[in-house]
């Protein structure tokens, strides 16, 4: 019990067997018991199922209660140990009607790549996928009608449990899976195996599913196909799950509804305005254009109102395109000094110049390559070189002294 969360119904039942404690508290012998019968009578119920021993075990009695409830179980352990159904002796009238929910499955999940032009249009594709189903030629039963037979060795649990003393008052239970049966609970004597499935019960079967993206979904959304995940007997079955991964798009980048763009244009279109064509995602061309005499400055972004993507299940709203211009300015020596002048002329006035006083000392711009680093980077990793202990200018390099 090292990994037990909850030793509450352990300590419930202590260290006899189950049976004697149910005897010292049942109603009959102990009229005063009642609620402390019924606590044993649970944990004896939780600790001899493997499935309920195993989620107790993990979350505790929170996990019994979210994890579905107490099932069938009880009435066949007190019956064996008093000859009785627990209703029976608890006053109750009739039958017990027991739990009738089967365990579900696990669910099926995938990965669906959808490209943004998928998102925005919608798209309706066909995935081929392989899975279980019971075995059509037995119903799921493995092998003749009859010939499938409790495993007497682990009670059709399909685990054994064993009590070993540690020291006195101290006792471990073990849980292994059984090896008669191989964890199934059940065993199918070779002659009446099906030879479809072999004994498993299921076989592989492909499956394929039609599965719509409608338009305005999104990255990491999730297709869910209800009970189509691998079928086993007594099982209810998962459901297959697609996740969407959108792939990266050339052009356009998406941010919740509203899609993004980076442009790039000449000086003289800054300067000037202009137009150009745009490829949307559902192949319409978008004409955009911006009127001369309005400047466009370099990193600045426009907006084109609903030429975003549509909106989930309303696919005729849509959000919002947004625009940054990335201005491109001419190289070195573009024009002559005598153009230069007549342009300079055309565009807004100069700032005004400083006035010079003092003495002054005049220094000039040069082109500047980023690969190579700054000079004052290289000073300091000289000086850190050369400021170490003991005089150092190097590694291994000693001054000499005269």
């Amino acid at each position: 019990m090292a990994n037990v969360v909850d030793t509450k119904l352990y300590d419930i039942l202590g260290v006899s067997p189950a049976n004697e404690l149910a005897k010292e508290y049942h109603p009959d012998k102990n009229p005063n018991a009642g609620d402390k019968f019924k606590e044993i009578s649970f944990a004896y119920e939780v600790l001899t199922n493997p499935e309920k021993k195993e989620l107790y075990d993990r979350y505790g009695e929170q996990g019994l209660r979210e994890g579905g409830g107490g099932g069938p179980g009880m009435d066949d352990i007190f019956s064996h140990i008093f000859g009785g159904g627990l209703f029976n002796f608890m006053g109750g009238q009739g039958s017990r009607t027991r739990n009738g929910g089967r365990r579900r499955g696990e669910d099926m999940v995938h990965p669906l790549k959808v490209s943004l032009e998928d998102l925005y249009n919608g798209k309706t594709t066909k995935l081929q996928l392989s899975k279980n189903v019971l075995c059509s030629t037995c119903n799921g039963q493995g092998g003749k009608m009859g010939s499938v037979q409790k495993c007497t060795a682990c009670r059709g649990r399909g685990m054994r449990i064993m009590m070993r003393q540690l020291a006195p008052g101290m006792m471990q239970q073990m849980t292994s899976v059984c090896t008669d049966c191989n964890g199934e609970g059940e065993v199918i004597s070779e002659k009446d195996r099906c030879k479809k499935c072999e004994g498993k019960k299921v076989v592989k079967e492909v499956k394929i599913l039609e599965v719509h993206v409608d338009k305005g979904m999104r990255h990491g959304q999730k297709i869910a196909f209800g009970g189509e995940a691998d079928q086993a007997p007594g099982v209810e079955p998962g459901d297959i799950v697609l996740v969407l991964q959108g792939k990266e798009h050339e052009t356009f980048k998406r941010e919740g509804n509203d899609l993004s763009m980076t442009y790039k244009i000449g000086l003289v279109e800054a300067l000037c305005g202009f137009q150009f064509m745009l490829k949307h995602l559902d192949g319409r061309q978008i004409v955009v254009k911006y009127p001369a005499g309005k400047v466009i400055e370099p990193g600045s972004v426009r907006v084109v109102r609903g030429e975003g993507m549509p909106q989930y299940r309303n696919p005729f709203e849509k959000g919002d395109l947004y625009i940054k211009f990335d201005v491109q300015f001419p190289e070195n020596n573009w024009i002559s000094p005598e153009k230069l002048a007549e342009l300079e002329d055309m565009l807004p006035s100069r700032s005004e110049a400083p006035i010079i006083t003092g003495d002054t000392e005049e220094v000039d711009l040069q082109e500047y390559d980023n690969s190579q680093g700054s000079s004052s980077g290289r000073r300091e990793a000289y000086n850190d070189s050369s400021d170490e202990e003991g005089g150092h200018h190097g590694p291994g390099v000693q001054c000499a002294h005269q």
